[in-house]
């Protein structure tokens, strides 16, 4: 372990009032979201996410690592997830084809049919809870913080993938994501 060689940077008054709203917004935020869409969709905000990330991929499919990584997600988390939505019939999983050790989610019709009734009470959720409380200034604003934060936390952009997922180079018809 290095000795520290300078005096820890602690915060200031404004920059821990303005760490403790984060974090308070940040869990109301996913637990207001989440009763939501228990409530009117019958699924958690995590599946909801899986979801949401396989409907908007080439051909509706993603290899499990790429979705747990889009997803903010252990592997054996999403796998479980996984497991319990394939249970419903809304995503199938597939060996890949040129690795035999990686696996392919693929959301299916009916997967696809749950994700489009959600939609609609999901996004007026976050509009009611976030963005009705900003003026569209504040939005702006908000957003270039968050590009600011993720540059810092993401800099090979993997989360900016998940937020615009046809940004990222897509497989041709007929193929499958990359298996290497």
């Amino acid at each position: 372990m290095t000795a520290m060689t300078s005096a820890p940077r602690w915060l200031t008054d404004r920059e821990r009032q303005t760490w403790l709203a984060f974090l308070a917004i940040t869990q109301l935020l996913d637990e207001a979201l989440d009763r939501q869409l228990q409530r009117d969709a019958g699924m958690p905000h995590g599946y909801y996410m899986i979801l949401a990330m396989l409907s908007e991929a080439p051909e509706r499919k993603l290899r499990m690592s790429q979705l747990a990584e889009i997803t903010n997600s252990s592997l054996s988390r999403l796998s479980h997830a996984v497991a319990r939505l394939e249970e419903a019939g809304w995503v199938r999983r597939e060996k890949c084809r040129t690795d035999k050790r990686g696996n392919i989610a693929t959301l299916t019709d009916a997967g696809y049919a749950a994700i489009v009734a959600a939609a609609p009470g999901h996004v007026e959720a976050v509009r009611e809870q976030l963005f009705d409380a900003l003026t569209p200034e504040q939005v702006d604003q908000l957003g270039a913080i968050c590009d600011a934060i993720l540059d810092r936390l993401d800099p090979d952009g993997t989360r900016r993938a998940a937020r615009h997922p046809h940004a990222a180079d897509e497989p041709g018809e007929g193929t499958e994501p990359d298996c290497a």
